[in-house]
């Protein structure tokens, strides 16, 4: 006998559709195995599929599957999966402007601030952990290669480092936009190179930006984990945004908090928004947070066929 399961499709950090990070969301997967996400995953084909197990007003259980595998976290998938909460009625306002949500994933639990903006949207703000750095034993020049960009491009005043969280990140800082838009990867090549420094995402960044009122300039590319270059990225930004703060680029306000403004996606033609809030005492971050909204593009009905 053949099923249907309720499925969405958003473009995360994106107030408007075809730009962000697209995810999937499947609203009800219980009866599913782990080996038919992952090929449901790989038909829709999108970074992030989420798929929702059991949910309530204050809990959300779910687990994240790219194309290839799956994923301990995910920002931009954490965004899509509770703004479709919300809209379906899952999660309700009950008269407030914020709500908090605990996402349970098999790897362990995260809190999710939901907040209610004035056009009444959902602004979805994640915990992710603060990442460990260490220092990148990697042959710049052949980086500078598979980057296809020269060396010289990088900023010679920052370090290239590793970012351990959720992900593990390496951080490239380069010198301006127009080093940026030259970037012409050779995505096979940084298949190989990731694999053989232990690497997930390739975190490229400047701080001159496009638009006013941002912050940061970004490019990551995730090969390695099925995604050749990720428009919006909630876990690179909130590694980025530490990194930032680990090198006095940045500095907290009076009130202690670090918030910073990211643009990502511009060169491949979805542009996104990604918002991090950092909080800082005794000059260690004690809290970190990035989020955004979240788009709808389609709603439907995922059909299974099923097994002889």
């Amino acid at each position: 006998m053949n099923s249907t399961v309720p499925f969405s499709l958003y473009d995360a950090f994106s107030d408007v559709s075809f730009g962000g990070s697209q995810g999937a969301v499947i609203s009800c997967s219980k009866e599913l195995t782990l080996a038919e996400k992952q090929q449901i995953a790989k038909e829709l084909g999108t970074p992030a599929t989420a798929f929702v197990s059991k949910s309530t007003q204050h809990k959300v259980s779910a687990q994240f599957m790219s194309t290839v595998m799956e994923l301990p976290m995910c920002g931009h998938g954490t965004i899509c999966l509770m703004t479709r909460m919300i809209e379906d009625g899952t999660i309700d306002w009950n008269g407030a402007n914020k709500i908090d949500v605990e996402l349970d994933l098999p790897k362990g639990t995260a809190i999710v601030e939901i907040f209610q903006r004035n056009d009444g949207r959902p602004l979805i703000m994640l915990d992710i952990a603060p990442p460990a750095f260490q220092k990148a034993q990697i042959d710049g020049d052949e980086l500078a290669a598979l980057l296809g960009i020269d060396k010289s491009g990088f900023e010679q005043s920052l370090p290239i480092e590793i970012a351990s969280a959720d992900f593990i990140h390496l951080i490239v800082p380069t010198r301006n936009l127009s080093v940026m838009r030259n970037i012409t990867p050779d995505f096979n090549g940084l298949i190989k190179f990731c694999h053989k420094h232990d690497l997930e995402t390739i975190a490229v960044f400047c701080t001159e930006v496009e638009q006013p009122g941002y912050d940061l300039h970004v490019r990551d590319f995730c090969p390695a984990v099925g995604v050749a270059e990720s428009a919006a990225a909630g876990t690179t930004n909130g590694a980025l945004s530490s990194y930032l703060i680990r090198h006095q680029i940045v500095h907290q306000d009076d009130k202690g908090l670090v918030i910073i403004e990211a643009e990502q996606g511009h060169e491949i033609n979805r542009p996104s928004s990604i918002r991090s809030i950092i909080s800082i005492e005794n000059d260690c971050i004690s809290r970190l947070q990035v989020g955004g909204v979240a788009t709808k593009v389609i709603d439907g009905q995922l059909h299974i066929s099923a097994k002889n």
